[in-house]
């Protein structure tokens, strides 16, 4: 593993999250990043196909980025990052919409829509795509 401590937590931060989401998606969880998604965007179940494939792609690219920094080259790794990232620019649009229509507490949802962006830039950061 080489590069700087913030570097690795970062890796390990987002390998975590996704591993989590992943799992919580598979188990049918309705606490799930993708189940809540899917849910607003498509106001589907747990079962929904697109929540249990996303969560796949997520458990998957979750275990390429730690096997990454254990230097094991994963040629699709930036593929399936991209692809839960095109994921969290639609759910970013989301909130901002229920921000907007529904108009919730304000900071609550500004906290929440703050959270998802950071997620957002760290998946497009781990991309190497942009």
């Amino acid at each position: 593993m080489e590069g700087k401590l913030g570097s690795f937590l970062w890796k390990i931060s987002v390998a975590l999250y996704l591993i989590v989401n992943g799992v919580l998606g598979l188990s049918r969880s309705t606490s799930g990043d993708f189940y809540i998604i899917f849910n607003k965007v498509f106001g589907v179940d747990s079962n929904h196909f697109l929540v249990i494939i996303a969560s796949v792609i997520a458990l998957v690219a979750g275990i390429a980025i730690l096997l990454e920094m254990l230097n094991v080259q994963i040629s699709f790794l930036d593929t399936l990052i991209l692809i839960i990232a095109i994921i969290w620019v639609v759910y970013v649009i989301v909130e901002i919409v229920y921000m907007i229509r529904y108009r919730s507490d304000f900071w609550f949802s500004l906290q929440r829509l703050a959270v998802h962006i950071m997620v957002l830039s760290s998946l497009l950061i781990a991309s190497k795509k942009f």
